[in-house]
């Protein structure tokens, strides 16, 4: 990201001059509730249009692209780890994954046997089973899989812990540092827990990306 801008209707902004995350790096992206961690997020996923600057995501700048594009690039090359899952619930576990294989460019003969693969190595035996009927601690393992089943450079995780005890929620931080190193992905992970800052070789507070007539 260079000279990033954007702001809300309300006064809301951010601005962020440069940051820059290497391959297969790990940074926690930190700050309180409502501190900017997600809109920075889907700033960089491209599910929100910047007022300025530049986002550059596997060589390619998304900032710049029509909104089918910035669609294919996410889908391809970033993978989402959200609070809640948003899996579907009508589908079984390995068709949640198999899903994101769509946009892949692999066979889609093959997206079925790398779904169960994928769910198996992160511990979910049960992939026939729909995710409704699994544990939340199965569903965080489908929603791992899922975020890299493309082979994506780049994992964005926004406040994966924030509905899990401690015990589960070091677990779930387990299970998504493992699967991103396995699959060699970066990781851009926002939480507001500032115990999860020694798991993360950097950490950035995105308070100090807020515009300052805003944080006056």
């Amino acid at each position: 990201m260079q000279d990033l801008r954007f702001r809300r209707p309300h006064g809301f902004g951010l601005h962020v001059p440069s940051l820059e995350i290497a391959a297969g790096e790990m940074v926690l992206l930190a700050g309180g509730s409502g501190a900017g961690k997600s809109t920075l997020l889907w700033l960089v996923a491209g599910l929100l249009r910047a007022d300025g600057g530049t986002i550059e995501v596997a060589g390619q700048r998304i900032d710049a692209m029509r909104e089918s594009d910035r669609d294919r690039v996410r889908a391809r090359h970033i993978g989402l780890v959200f609070q809640t899952h948003q899996l579907l619930p009508d589908f079984t576990a390995e068709q949640n994954v198999a899903l994101a294989l769509m946009a892949s460019g692999e066979p889609e003969r093959t997206h079925l046997s790398r779904a169960r693969d994928l769910l198996r190595a992160l511990g979910v035996e049960r992939t026939g089973a729909h995710v409704t009927d699994l544990s939340v601690g199965q569903q965080q393992r489908v929603a791992v899989a899922r975020a890299i089943a493309c082979r994506p450079v780049l994992v964005l995780a926004d406040e994966p812990t924030a509905s899990l005890d401690a015990e589960s929620g070091a677990v779930a931080m387990d299970l998504i540092q493992r699967a991103c190193r396995e699959a060699g992905a970066a990781l851009l992970c926002a939480s507001h827990d500032a115990g999860m800052q020694g798991r993360f070789q950097r950490v950035v507070d995105v308070r100090t990306f807020v515009r300052e007539e805003v944080a006056r």
